[in-house]
């Protein structure tokens, strides 16, 4: 180099000494200025140039340095061992060692070698992908630079640059990951590559790995004899000029250029164009390079490709939802193990995107062709029962069609769009998923419903979110109190599953069994402050949003993005073990080609609940299938066992659920659309949605129960622990009983964790000698200073203002409805708010001998007093309560009618002479109270004249058994 630069320098000289010779000889000053000037500019900026050039080429190896400076230093032997790694294929097992098959990769390739595959062939390979690979040695500089500067300028055309030797490094031992740090790393083994192999051998190694689209029966296919075999129907030696074209022609973009659907169907002619053009490219360029005549490629161009193309073929696989799970939940494990054999922390690919999309592919091909052995907690028997009921189930729904665009065709078709199902059984101790149901076709759509769609949970939501965390945290029993009543909230109006429904004071239990939404969205909002949904993130609720821990509809199942069949199950299957989460899972364990054991699940239980808390949401449950809204499933079943669970339905009707349990299993199942649509429809031919779900998860148990009785059957019962107890309460407030509530009946027992057994007595009930007025229309408790006359005395029993606020809460509601439907009539117990003004006078006519009068324009009268005030005196002959008639008769005389508030404040007296005169007040203008002179005015009977009353709602779990949501 220094040589190089000193060589370069005595041209410069000597191209100097020239110019100056030039000029002197013309002896023309002024020229020789100018030619000096530019001379010395232009080597001014050479200098800069070339300076710049050093520095900046020192910066890129630089760079490329600490890009590549953790690059493993692999030896030959380790080099071909992961560019050979192409041949062992994994498999999978049933719980038991029973063989499922090999891995479901979706990848077809069949071996050969250099030999037997067609010159021609491999003359359009070099020709397309790497023109001067028998030169280079394993990159092409120039194409490196071209690649940097077109993604330096962010061009829209990317001409590419990869020579054989790096697309081979490319896929067997890095990933596609698009970065400078893998594309160093590229460079750097491509250039050792070539070092290890021989040119011949990394070219067959390229042909046998390198991806071809899809062959005629769908299935993806790699490596060249492969593709010959599976789109033309002939081995890799027998191909021609436009079929070696063709196939040359593919890997560039695989699943444009592939003939094939994903179903082994061909594609439409203009489906089959871009494949056909790209053909036609590779044509040119092997004429361009000399390897064929234009002879030959014109006659190439004129070939009919398309009669080549083999018939589409058929495949199936028996267990298409399974095996695409297994292969899912393998890669998910394998991407941690190669991760941590890296030196990196497993979490990091929960948080890191890049990272873990990188690993993923890594783990993908390792299960590929890494020849291991799966094994899964699945069984078969229970599997074959589960899959073959779900399938021949008659009432799903009506199957409609959707529209959808072919990803590979990019062309818009109709597919159908059948009601799904989802449904997963767990076993409770240990988290091994048993079995599931993953959709009713996978030709239709390759979602695993039971552990990959994400859906709103309804109200099974309620004891996870709701219930669960309010016994938790001591603030309900299994029969407390709860609130059934509409509310405002925000503009938000909630409703029960039947719409006009409120039954006001409830127990909780019954409150769960029929689903009640306002009951519990109520309870929610009491708790929320406390974020009950960590709970759901400890149960391994893995779609949580901040919305979900701040919505109020969470309670109901409405949060963001939903969850899995599975999750919600295996969140259920919490209260089962006792409040321990054992997370569910599948792969039991993965042996390697020589057997030995790489991967082995092994359990680590979280407390969510406590076993007191767990038995009593259980307990309450068991009323869900007793009389509840699984009564329908219970009934449906062929054996008896210890079931606890909840049903659940998302706004109108898009998803229904069910999940239950016993204390070995728990059994989740789902029913809904893909494309989001009610199943309220179709009722007279599949029921209701309701009846579906419930008659559903009875054939799933059914045939669950048909292949493993012993375990489906449990004899075991659910064990109540010790610090669970009885205890009386009174059942409208929650309170330890008092004498009120007992005197009236409402004093209930059921179950409370042991030291939140309520010890505060019941503070709700006003004094039985309360008394009441009437106040345009309404009710209100009557001051220490009203008159008594004006009264009513309190019927049945009395609540107090401050408990009914208490019980509605921030969210308010009509007290009316508070109390419900009971026998027992309860006052309205509001209070009035008086001015502490006299009241306004009123108008008095005589007619004949009956005397009436307006009424005061004032808003807190109580009733009138009439005087007879004939002769001077003042005698009080009647007191006339609001709502009552305000008509007296009177014989002759002179007669004065005054309003009285609620305070005992009497208006100016107004009034009336025989003839008909009116005069203000001409006795007594001052207020007076008389409540010493009660008026009886014989009516006997003053609750009917006190029309409002609502009535305490108490338990009854003999209602009428409608199956809700």
């Amino acid at each position: 180099m220094r040589e190089k630069f000193q060589q370069l320098l005595k041209k410069i000289i000597y191209i100097n000494e020239k110019i100056e010779t030039i000029a002197t000889s013309n002896n023309t000053s002024k020229l020789r200025i100018t030619l000096g000037v530019i001379w010395n500019l232009g080597l001014v900026f050479f200098i800069i140039f070339l300076i710049g050039s050093v520095f900046v080429f020192s910066i890129g190896l630089g760079y490329f340095a600490s890009l590549v400076k953790d690059e493993p230093l692999y030896t030959k032997g380790e080099m071909r061992k992961q560019i050979y790694n192409y041949e062992e294929t994994s498999e999978m097992y049933f719980a038991g060692n029973v063989y499922i098959g090999k891995i479901r990769t979706d990848l077809e390739r069949e071996k050969t070698t250099l030999d037997q595959v067609s010159p021609i062939l491999i003359k359009a390979v070099l020709a397309t992908e790497d023109e001067y690979f028998y030169d280079h040695n394993g990159i092409v500089p120039k194409a490196v630079l071209r690649g940097l500067i077109q993604d330096f300028t962010n061009s829209s055309t990317q001409t590419g640059g990869s020579t054989l030797t790096q697309q081979l490094i490319k896929n067997q031992i890095l990933t596609n990951e698009v970065s400078y740090e893998r594309k160093a790393r590229e460079l750097l083994l491509a250039l050792r590559l070539e070092h290890f192999m021989t040119k011949d051998e990394i070219l067959e190694a390229y042909l046998n790995i390198i991806p071809y689209g899809r062959n005629s029966s769908g299935r993806n296919i790699a490596g060249v004899e492969t593709a010959a075999k599976g789109i033309f129907g002939v081995s890799a030696s027998e191909l021609n000029l436009p079929q070696a074209a063709y196939i040359a022609g593919i890997p560039q973009a695989p699943f444009s250029y592939t003939p094939f659907t994903q179903k082994g169907q061909l594609k439409s002619e203009e489906g089959l164009q871009p494949g056909i053009e790209r053909m036609k490219t590779v044509l040119y360029r092997m004429k361009q390079a000399g390897y064929i005549t234009e002879a030959e490629y014109e006659e190439a161009l004129e070939y009919d490709i398309t009669k080549d193309f083999k018939e589409p073929e058929s495949t199936t696989i028996k267990y298409p939802y399974l095996t695409f799970e297994i292969e899912r939940r393998a890669k998910e494990i394998m991407a941690r193990i190669l991760a941590e054999k890296d030196g990196i922390d497993p979490k990091r690919l929960d948080e890191e995107e890049n990272l873990y999309e990188k690993y993923i592919i890594l783990a993908d091909r390792d299960i590929r062709s890494g020849g291991y052995r799966i094994y899964t907690t699945i069984d078969k028997n229970l599997y074959d029962a589960m899959n073959n009921a779900a399938k021949e189930f008659k009432y799903y729904g009506h199957t409609f069609t959707k529209k959808v665009i072919d990803p590979e065709t990019n062309q818009e078709m109709e597919v159908p769009d059948p009601v799904q199902v989802g449904s997963i059984l767990i076993e409770n101790k240990t988290g091994r998923i048993l079995s599931f149901v993953g959709g009713r076709d996978f030709e239709i759509t390759e979602l695993n419903h039971a552990t990959q769609a994400y859906r709103s949970n309804g109200s099974t939501m309620k004891p996870l979110l709701v219930y669960g965390p309010a016994i938790e945290y001591g603030l309900i029993g299994a029969g407390s109190p709860v609130v059934d009543v509409k509310f405002n909230y925000r503009g938000w109006k909630p409703k029960n599953y039947i719409p006009n429904e409120e039954r006001g004071i409830i127990p909780a239990r019954e409150a769960l069994a029929y689903s009640q939404n306002l009951t519990a969205i109520r309870l929610y909002d009491q708790i929320i402050d406390r974020r009950p949904a960590e709970l759901l993130a400890k149960m391994g609720f893995s779609k949580l949003t901040k919305g979900d821990f701040e919505n109020l509809a969470a309670a109901i199942g409405a949060i963001d993005v939903g969850t899995t069949v599975e999750e919600n199950t295996n969140a259920y299957a919490t209260f089962a073990n006792g409040g321990k989460f054992i997370d569910a899972y599948m792969i039991e364990k993965i042996e390697d080609v020589d057997g030995n054991v790489i991967y082995q699940h092994a359990a680590e239980p979280v407390q969510v609940y406590s076993p007191e808390t767990s038995y009593i949401i259980t307990d309450m449950m068991r009323d869900v299938f007793a009389y509840g809204t699984g009564a329908k499933a219970r009934s449906s079943l062929k054996f008896s066992s210890d079931f606890a669970g909840k049903t659940g339905t998302s706004e109108k009707y898009r998803d229904v659920w069910l999940v239950g349990y016993n204390p070995n299993i728990s059994l989740g199942v789902w029913l809904g659309y893909d494309k989001h649509r009610t199943l309220y429809q179709f009722n007279n031919v599949y029921f209701q949605p309701s009846v579906r779900i419930n008659l559903l998860w009875a054939t799933l148990m059914n045939a669950a129960y048909d292949a493993k009785p012993d375990l489906i059957a449990s004899k075991e019962r659910f064990q109540k622990p010790k610090d669970v107890v009885y205890a009386s309460f009174c059942g409208i407030s929650g309170m330890a009983p008092s004498k009120a509530c007992s005197d009236a009946g409402l004093v209930r027992s059921d179950l409370f964790i042991r030291r939140f057994v309520p010890s505060a007595i019941d503070n709700s009930f006003v004094s039985s000698e309360t008394r009441t007025v009437n106040i345009n229309g309404e009710t209100y408790l009557a001051l220490d200073s009203t008159p008594q006359e004006f009264t009513y005395p309190a019927s049945g029993i009395s609540l107090n203002q401050d408990f009914i606020s208490k019980m509605l809460g921030r969210l308010g509601g009509n007290p009316d409805k508070l109390l419900g439907e009971s026998i027992l009539k309860v006052t309205n117990t509001k209070t009035f708010t008086p001015d502490q003004a006299a009241p306004q006078p009123v108008s008095v006519t005589i007619n004949g001998n009956v005397l009436s009068w307006s009424p005061s324009a004032s808003n807190d009268v109580i009733g009138y007093r009439v005087y007879d005030l004939t002769g001077g005196s003042r005698k009080l002959i009647a007191s006339v309560r609001s709502g009552e008639n305000r008509s007296i008769a009177v014989g002759n005389g002179q007669f004065g009618v005054a309003a009285v508030d609620i305070t005992g404040l009497e208006s100016s007296v107004s009034m009336v002479q025989t003839d008909g005169t009116v005069e203000e007040n001409p006795v007594d203008d001052e207020t007076e109270n008389h409540d010493q002179m009660p008026i009886d005015n014989g009516n006997e009977n003053d609750d009917e004249n006190n029309g409002n009353h609502p009535q305490i709602n108490l338990p009854n779990n003999q209602r009428n058994q409608q199956n809700r949501q």
